[in-house]
């Protein structure tokens, strides 16, 4: 029997309705409260991890502010810091097909400063490009009972045209930041790790250094020197770039070169390395006094938490 045409439509109209609903339960879930999630941003590589990179992690090593009874007296072979005592290097920075001249000036003051519970001592750094000073800076170091001089921070004003343009400090207590190993007392031991110099995840401050090479002879504008020791130094973000420093007894540093492809190829020598009289140790010191007034006014977070210099 044939329906009438007016149930055919009815019915055909029943179907079509029941078919869309279903389609809209597949389509379209019910809104929910929730925030898309967003992508998760790359993290950068900590001392805890190791960042998948074929170079061993980097290591700190074990800081005890009780183990620094006389650490302003700086005598390790491989590193003295006698209040006083100024190295002078000159060379070139090569970026791209220009050569620049780079003059950098390092100076033991006789001020001190505590840091973490350890008294540290105050080193004054001018860097000079073309003639022109691009940085200042105030650096701190002391020297544990083993004999070892670690660093425990700094603070860097980035000049042009006299006008700072950026000061990156960072400053061991703070912010996160870790005091780091400059030199072992005797970094000719088997096996020593890959080691932090310093930590400041503030600023991406993560130099670390490995011992490249000992029993070396090298001689620049103050003299040959045999027996020197070579360190490779890099940072978390410079993957197979390295500053190869040269380190000879009873000096110091004595010579930099620069391996990897770097944008930035930088190679000094030692022109200077004298004991300043007690008038031009006073004016330095005024100096670095007169940069620890401004440290204090443009990075409050950070240095306007310690102790002034004395």
């Amino acid at each position: 029997m044939r329906l009438p045409t007016v149930f055919l439509v009815i019915a055909g109209l029943l179907l079509t309705v029941l078919a869309a609903a279903c389609g809209d339960d597949e389509a379209s879930p019910e809104p929910t409260t929730e925030a898309t999630p967003k992508p998760t941003a790359t993290k950068k590589a900590t001392p805890e991890a190791t960042g998948g990179n074929e170079t061993p992690e980097p290591e700190f090593q074990e800081f005890d502010a009780a183990n620094f009874s006389q650490s302003t007296v700086i005598d390790n072979e491989w590193y003295p810091l006698a209040p006083g005592t100024k190295w002078v290097f000159e060379g070139t920075t090569t970026e791209g097909n220009e050569v620049i001249p780079h003059r950098l000036e390092f100076t033991v003051t006789d001020l001190t400063k505590e840091i973490q519970g350890v008294r540290t001592v105050v080193a004054w750094i001018e860097d000079f490009s073309d003639g022109e000073l691009v940085e200042k800076e105030i650096a701190f170091y002391a020297q544990d009972d083993d004999g070892n001089v670690w660093y425990f921070g700094e603070h860097p004003e980035e000049l042009a045209g006299g006008r700072v343009l950026a000061a990156p400090t960072w400053i061991a207590g703070y912010a996160d930041a870790k005091a780091g190993i400059k030199m072992w007392a005797d970094p000719l031991q088997p096996a020593l790790p890959l080691y932090y110099q310093g930590w400041g995840p503030a600023v991406e401050w993560s130099d670390y250094a490995q011992v490249d090479q000992v029993a070396q002879e090298t001689c620049v504008t103050t003299g040959c020197y045999t027996d020197v020791l070579v360190l490779a130094e890099s940072s978390l973000d410079e993957f197979g770039i390295y500053q190869i420093k040269s380190y000879a007894k009873g000096v110091g540093e004595v010579q930099v070169a620069s391996r990897g492809d770097a944008e930035s190829i930088e190679e000094l020598e030692l022109v200077e390395h004298t004991q300043l009289s007690p008038d031009a140790l006073a004016a330095v010191s005024a100096l670095a006094l007169e940069l620890e007034a401004h440290a204090y006014k443009v990075s409050k977070d950070v240095y306007g938490n310690t102790a002034p210099s004395q």
